[in-house]
C-alpha cells in the first residue's frame, strides 16, 4: 500500500512538472491552439493512465503553476480553467475507461463530451461571468482564448490521446506488474 501511494505521487507529480514544462515550452511559439492541445493531451494522459485522483490533481495545480511562473492567465481565471479541466478528465475517466463496442469508440464519446463541457464550463465562467459580455458575436467568440479555442484544442487533445493511450497504457502496466 505504501509503494502504491509512493507511485502515485511520483508519478502525479511527474506529470505535473511534464505538463508545466510543455506549457512554457510550446507558449513560446505564441500559439493557444499548440499549448492547449499539449495541456488537454497531458490531463488525458494523466487520467487515463494513472486514474482519476491524479488527472484531477494535474487539472487543479497546472493552472495555478502556469500562472505563478507567468505563462497563464490572471488569478481570476484560473478556478474555472481548473474546474473546465477537471470536467474534461471526469468523461474521459468515466467514459473512456468504458468499452463502448470498444476502446476507440468508448474514447470518442469521451472526446465529444469532455471537450464540449470543458467549452462550456470555460466559456460561461470566463466569458459571461468575469467579462460579462452579453451579446453573442461570433468575431469575439474567436478571438477569446477562452471559449472556441477551449473546445478546439480539447478536441485535438483528445484526438492525440486517441492514437497515445493504447501504447502508453501497455507501458504503464508492464511497468506495474
Amino acid at each position: 500500500m505504501k509503494n502504491e501511494k509512493i507511485t502515485w505521487i511520483t508519478r502525479t507529480a511527474v506529470l505535473i512538472a511534464a505538463t508545466v514544462a510543455l506549457q512554457a515550452a510550446t507558449r513560446l511559439l505564441g500559439s493557444t491552439y499548440i499549448t492547449g492541445s499539449v495541456v488537454n493531451l497531458m490531463l488525458i494522459i494523466a487520467v487515463m493512465t494513472c486514474g482519476l485522483y491524479s488527472g484531477l490533481t494535474v487539472s487543479a495545480i497546472t493552472p495555478v503553476m502556469a500562472t505563478l511562473l507567468g505563462i497563464g492567465p490572471t488569478w481570476l481565471y484560473v478556478p474555472f480553467i481548473a474546474a473546465g479541466n477537471m470536467v474534461l478528465v471526469v468523461a474521459w475517466h468515466f467514459i473512456g475507461n468504458r468499452k463502448i463496442v470498444n476502446n476507440y469508440v468508448s474514447y470518442i464519446i469521451a472526446l465529444v463530451a469532455g471537450a464540449i463541457i470543458k467549452f462550456l464550463i470555460i466559456h460561461f465562467g470566463v466569458v459571461w461571468i468575469i467579462m460579462g459580455i452579453q451579446t453573442f458575436n461570433i468575431a469575439a467568440l474567436m478571438a477569446n482564448p477562452f471559449s472556441v479555442p477551449q473546445l478546439i484544442t480539447a478536441t485535438t487533445g483528445g484526438i492525440c490521446a486517441i492514437f497515445l493511450l493504447p501504447m502508453l497504457r501497455k507501458a504503464v502496466k508492464s511497468r506495474s506488474e
